[in-house]
């Protein structure tokens, strides 16, 4: 007779993303660095009324949020792209980007940081910031 040793199972805890109140938070320097980055690419590019969200503790999904608008659909896409390339050169090689074709809104996800890049008339529609506790007025839209 054969016998055949029984294996336990072994418990697999559950795979739920951690609340951001129980989140390690990442290393301050690194992400404000990458931050600071981020805002001389688009200052360089001559973005218009950006503003920086800090989500420590709101959420998971990043430690920060820069809303910046571009005069156009061209110049929002060329201020992504030229973001875009500042991060690769800089070795940042998980950096992705939704919306680039059209240049309405833009979003690149650069891990720490999330960028949304609008065009003024997108920017006012969505107004992000307001949904994120910043209120956001465009003096243009106003005068409309």
């Amino acid at each position: 007779m054969t016998v055949i040793p029984r294996i336990k199972s072994a418990k697999v805890k559950s795979q739920r993303p951690v609340p951001a109140a129980k989140r390690k938070p990442a290393a301050a320097g690194p992400v404000k660095a990458l931050l600071k980055l981020i805002e001389q690419a688009l200052e360089d590019g001559q973005a218009e009324m950006t503003v920086v969200i800090d989500l420590q503790g709101k959420s998971s999904i990043a430690d920060y949020m820069l809303v910046a608008s571009g005069r156009s659909q061209r110049q929002v896409a060329a201020l992504a792209e030229r973001l875009l390339a500042t991060l690769r050169a800089k070795g940042h090689r998980r950096v992705s980007a939704e919306g680039l074709p059209h240049g309405d809104w833009v979003l690149i996800d650069a891990g720490d940081v999330i960028v949304h890049l609008f065009r003024p008339e997108s920017r006012s529609r969505y107004n992000l910031e307001k949904m994120w506790g910043e209120d956001f007025t465009d003096p243009a839209a106003a005068e409309r």
